[in-house]
């Protein structure tokens, strides 16, 4: 069975197959100082959304992210028919987190959260909602109230590159 598609790409910069548009946050909200941007980019011969930016940890800061709200106007999504999330990936051999926003998390340092791998070929990697945990909120993970998605270089400094070709809701099996 495939993946519900979140996005494949195939759209105009920074507009998603949701409807909405992927957008570049980073620590800089909060004083911190590590910039970066979103491209679209054929990367490896895949069309991608590429996240670049320098993770810097001053003045409390340490993130870039790549941020979309999964329906028009930041309303929710039910997507407990799905057994999680599925993307294809490529980057420089360095760990990232997917962040998870539902209509319990009411600051903007509240996620669920679980991490991944980005190697230098693309690859597929499916990250069971099973897999989340809650950051910094004790609400149980509702996915009948599912509003964005965040892929994010988080927490060292480094060099952040991920390019991503395709995101989508991972089918439950059987």
């Amino acid at each position: 069975m495939a993946a519900h598609v979140i996005d494949d790409f195939t759209r105009p910069h920074p507009s998603a197959a949701t409807g909405t548009d992927w957008e570049f946050l980073s620590d800089r909200v909060m004083g911190g100082v590590s910039g970066g941007g979103l491209s679209r980019e054929t990367v490896a011969g895949r069309t991608a959304l590429r996240l670049t930016g320098d993770v810097r940890l001053d003045n409390n800061g340490g993130f870039v992210q790549a941020a979309l709200d999964l329906a028009p106007g930041g309303a929710a999504i039910d997507a407990r028919g799905f057994a999680g999330i599925t993307l294809d990936v490529l980057g420089q051999a360095e760990d990232y987190n997917l962040h998870l926003r539902t209509a319990d998390v009411t600051r903007p340092w509240q996620s669920y959260r679980a991490a991944f791998a980005a190697p230098p070929t693309w690859t597929r990697i499916d990250l069971p909602f099973s897999d989340f945990t809650p950051h910094r909120l004790d609400a149980p993970f509702d996915l009948s109230t599912l509003r964005r998605i965040g892929l994010v270089a988080i927490g060292r400094a480094f060099r952040a590159d991920l390019s991503v070709a395709r995101i989508g809701f991972l089918p439950r099996e059987g």
